[in-house]
């Protein structure tokens, strides 16, 4: 965009600049000879070609992309390396994006219910979620679900699900979704640290089954990445806050916010946007989408990603891993530094040159190889991104 701008006024000026060398000199010098200051213009006109910028430009960005997908992350355009290159709050989703998502059942708590009948019964509804949670709750059952059909299923966002199985009303989810069907649970439920499906079937609660996650191997390592390069961490989740708190910890997120529905995500992300932050939030489920739009840079988690989430983002990263969000910050600041270097290598080469035809001493074979040799320069820098490790 830059030098669409710049080629707008750039190419008119040194067109009149070139007549200006041939045709002004007839009003000043007194052995004016029209051949001598014709072929000092075409010189002037020669090197001034801007083909070193309009060509390694774009090459630059192309070099930039390819970089980054050689690394297994995919830009959808030049224009988010730019954006990349300008973020200063890294905002991302827990489960699947910071956590592995491969949840497993670590206990089933049943309330003078059968336990088997429970986990039965709660399989039945979840498997109706696309939620690693419910996922987790369906691999453990195995194949005592197989035949238990769950109807008139609905899924409330940030909540769980709503169905009927074997004709009983049925609600799987966390505490907030009792709460919102004003059913009692034990008070005791709310002190557990760890990831709980609570279960009621006829508006009485029945049991819980708890869940946990793992921290994905190099997410620490990602964090401290981005800490050094001076960008803030924040970590949304619908989880409860002391299972955020706990992983944030762990890994050394500077905020986290959990308890959060699809929307409180959203309101999260325009409050640090309206504090002038330059915001990438990254997320891989289909509640994130909305977030991922409104991002400067929405980042998916391109392997548990899900496809409204992978559609919406302006990058995906193929392989999940949170360290490839560094990659892809670096990617940006390597393709802009070396764009910039073209422009400045063009440039200062050109007035040089330029300076040098007008003034008789540069003849047009030198204009031309001068402008040519500068667009291969830069063209073999641009060529460069593609060895760069990130």
């Amino acid at each position: 965009l830059f030098i669409s701008r710049f080629a707008k006024v750039y190419t008119p000026i040194v067109f009149f600049l070139a007549l200006g060398v041939c045709v002004v000199p007839y009003f000043l010098v007194d052995n004016y000879v029209f051949y001598t200051w014709f072929y000092r213009a075409l010189v002037f006109l020669v090197i001034s070609c801007p083909c070193a910028l309009v060509v390694s430009i774009p090459l630059g960005y192309f070099g930039g992309i390819g970089l980054a997908s050689r690394n297994g992350i995919l830009f959808k355009g030049g224009n988010f390396l730019d954006v990349m290159t300008r973020i200063n709050t890294v905002v991302m989703d827990k489960t699947g994006t910071l956590t592995k998502g491969v949840f497993k059942v670590q206990e089933v708590v049943d309330n003078e219910f059968d336990e088997k009948e429970l986990v039965r019964i709660t399989a039945a509804l979840e498997r109706n979620s696309t939620h690693p949670v419910g996922k987790a709750v369906v691999d453990y059952a195995g194949d005592t679900q197989d035949s238990t059909k769950a109807t008139n299923v609905e899924e409330i966002a940030g909540h769980g699900l709503k169905g009927t199985v074997e004709g009983k009303d049925v609600l799987a989810g966390n505490l907030k979704l009792l709460n919102r069907f004003n059913i009692s649970y034990p008070s005791e439920l709310e002190i557990i640290v760890d990831t709980i499906v609570v279960v009621a079937i006829s508006n009485k609660y029945v049991g819980y089954i708890t869940i946990a996650d793992e921290v994905k191997d190099d997410a620490a390592t990602a964090i401290k990445e981005m800490h050094k390069l001076n960008i803030k961490t924040v970590m949304l989740s619908g989880d409860k806050q002391k299972v955020v708190d706990q992983v944030a910890k762990a890994i050394g997120i500077d905020s986290a916010f959990g308890d959060l529905l699809p929307e409180g995500k959203v309101k999260k992300v325009q409050q640090l946007k309206n504090e002038g932050r330059h915001i990438a939030f990254v997320g891989d489920g289909v509640n994130d989408a909305p977030v991922v739009a409104l991002a400067d840079v929405g980042i998916a988690m391109g392997g548990l990603g899900s496809d409204a989430t992978i559609e919406t983002a302006d990058v995906v990263i193929q392989n999940d891993q949170p360290s490839k969000i560094v990659s892809a910050i670096r990617a940006g600041k390597i393709t802009r530094s070396i764009v910039w270097q073209n422009i400045v290598l063009a440039m200062s080469v050109k007035i040089v040159v330029l300076g040098l035809g007008a003034g008789g001493i540069a003849n047009l074979w030198e204009a031309v190889i001068a402008d040519v040799g500068v667009a291969l320069l830069a063209i073999l820098n641009a060529v460069r991104i593609q060895r760069i490790k990130l």
